[in-house]
């Protein structure tokens, strides 16, 4: 079982390239395709790096290629130039797709003073992918049971096979593994169907922190 954990660091070959943001998530086949690595200060974009290029190592992730190389991949950001305030008619910025990539978050970097047109960043995903973030809500059939840290995967098929959580509150935080068989929803939330009780007897892990 590999784990990629959320907030891992990541190397290339001839030296350190940043941190796992974002994993990329199929939601037909729970496979991992590509894992968002941000590269550390002034470091230029996130990159989308597709998962056979990734390996698991102690304490972080190793790729498969240069720093070079990792520069070249596909950016998983993309900033273009909004319209003065009111935008265009009927246009919803956080659903909008630009070049076959689905646009999910929306950060305005910087607002001109003089209401011109604003300079924003979007996080993007592959078309008919999903991303998953740390510390986003798990919710058991009765109710929200912890914080997502990561994804555990099978080395050989690339699927999920784990959601590693964070269980519990901060007097009595524990780490736990639940199997993708128990997973019914992966996104901006991840739904189980499998209740509180259910999670709460499932053994304490112990992974790698970011």
């Amino acid at each position: 079982m590999t784990e990629f954990t959320i907030g891992a660091d990541a190397a290339c070959s001839d030296g350190p390239c940043g941190k796992v943001s974002r994993l990329i998530v199929e939601p037909g086949t729970e496979a991992v395709t590509h894992l968002v690595v941000k590269p550390g200060h002034h470091g230029g974009p996130s990159r989308l790096v597709p998962v056979g290029l990734v390996d698991a190592a102690a304490g972080g992730i190793r790729l498969r290629c240069t720093r070079a190389e990792f520069g070249g991949l596909d950016p998983a950001e993309e900033t273009e130039f909004l319209p003065a305030a009111g935008g265009m008619p009927g246009q919803d910025p956080g659903a909008s797709v630009m070049r076959g990539l689905y646009i999910w978050h929306l950060n305005v970097a910087s607002v001109p003073p003089d209401g011109g047109a604003q300079v924003s960043t979007h996080d993007t995903v592959p078309a008919g992918e999903v991303d998953v973030r740390r510390g986003e809500s798990v919710w058991a059939t009765d109710g929200e049971i912890g914080r997502i840290l990561g994804l555990a995967v099978d080395p050989v098929s690339e699927h999920v096979t784990h959601v590693l959580l964070e269980e519990g509150h901060l007097w009595g935080r524990r780490q736990v593994a639940i199997p993708v068989s128990a997973v019914t929803r992966v996104g901006d939330i991840i739904r189980l169907n499998i209740s509180k009780h259910d999670v709460e007897n499932l053994q304490p892990v112990e992974l790698a922190r970011g």
